[in-house]
């Protein structure tokens, strides 16, 4: 039977990350939220271009893209975090999504980046709370 101490440490568990990958942790994350915000919000307004501009928006959509998980790659590069792998795989089906001339579901991909972005800058916040730096 699980103790009522276990069952508090499996509902807030502890975050092993040092205050400089924390500090850097959260940048990232907070910056490839922003970015795929945008991303999302652009993969939604393509579906209501007109047909003659919808190839050169699909272009720049997926060169946004391509630059959002450039910086994701330095991010887990230099953080190790794992959850900015997963915000990667997310971005990767959404680019091929936008080159299958699925952008409304692209954005579903995004959603799902912006998530794992997310739990890594919650991850970070604790740690840097933890220490009194936020």
């Amino acid at each position: 039977m699980m103790s009522k101490q276990n069952a508090i440490l499996l509902k807030n568990p502890m975050v092993c990350m040092d205050l400089k990958t924390a500090v850097t942790s959260y940048q990232f994350a907070e910056r490839a939220k922003s970015e795929l915000i945008t991303c999302s919000q652009l993969s939604i307004a393509l579906t209501g271009f007109p047909e003659e501009e919808k190839a050169g928006g699909k272009r720049m959509l997926i060169h946004l893209y391509e630059a959002v998980r450039t910086e994701l790659q330095f991010a887990v590069r230099s953080t190790g975090q794992s959850d900015f792998q997963k915000a990667i795989n997310s971005l990767n089906e959404a680019i091929s999504l936008v080159e299958s001339n699925q952008p409304e579901r692209a954005s579903e991909k995004i959603a799902a980046a912006i998530s794992a972005s997310t739990t890594t800058a919650q991850n970070a916040w604790q740690v840097l709370s933890e220490h009194g730096l936020i």
